[in-house]
């Protein structure tokens, strides 16, 4: 498992890689049979690859508005 991101550094992952990631993560937690402790540690890492997610979400929503020109 990777560490956390700094808030305002730049993931190392591409949004595919933490949307595979985070779709395996959930995959474990919907399967069962892990330990309190594991789940928690999954649990945790799938939050921190959301937030990576949602911040190429929020890049690329600002790349389109920046494209798209304003409205009168």
């Amino acid at each position: 498992m990777s560490t956390p991101e700094p808030a305002s550094a730049e993931p190392t992952q591409t949004y595919e890689q933490a949307r595979e990631e985070l779709a395996d993560v959930v995959r474990r937690l919907e399967s069962g049979g892990l330990t309190l402790e594991e789940s928690l540690a999954l649990w945790e890492r799938g939050e921190q690859l959301a937030e990576v997610c949602q911040h190429w979400l929020d890049r690329a929503r600002e790349r389109l508005a920046a494209a798209t020109p304003a409205e009168d």
